[in-house]
């Protein structure tokens, strides 16, 4: 295997164990919570505004997808929707009280995460974290060419319905 193939390998081999960790973690402390409602109550709880159309873009999911996941919940009285003065077209989503406290509790996780690898980060110089930064933007844009190449817009394909 060359340093390219075990770069991916150990990437992907360091998310899913990550992944694992924490998910036996978020599991534990969010009960009966689907990791798909989690995750757009604390997409909704960091963004201002926030819409199905930059939902649908930020996972990588349909429009339609999304607005099945953000009417569960509305109905679970996680989330409410709202329009602005001047705009009556688009609708919005913020958190209710009840949303706002699984938003803490998965905040305290993604800090109590933090903490646990700190050790870790700790050691890595600024120069290291910038030429990890660089490269993870690199392959990410590399990445993008090679979706635009397929002739798939992902960002615009997650707005059709």
């Amino acid at each position: 295997m060359n340093k390219k193939e075990q770069v991916i390998m150990d990437f992907r081999d360091l998310f899913n164990k990550m992944a694992w960790l924490n998910k036996l973690k978020m599991e534990d402390s969010l009960k009966g919570y689907k990791p798909s409602e989690v995750h757009c109550i604390e997409y909704i709880g960091r963004n201002l505004d926030s819409n199905v159309t930059k939902l649908a873009e930020s996972f990588y999911m349909t429009r339609s997808a999304i607005s099945k996941i953000t009417k569960k919940l509305i109905e679970k009285g996680f989330i409410e929707s709202y329009q602005k003065p001047d705009n009556k077209k688009e609708i919005y989503f913020k958190l209710t009280e009840q949303g706002k406290v699984i938003h803490k509790i998965h905040e305290e996780l993604h800090k109590e995460f933090q903490e646990r690898d700190k050790v870790i980060f700790d050691q890595v110089t600024e120069k290291q974290f910038d030429s990890m930064l660089s490269f993870v933007e690199k392959y990410s844009n590399h990445l993008d060419a090679e979706i635009k190449k397929l002739g798939v817009d992902i960002k615009s394909e997650s707005s059709e319905t």
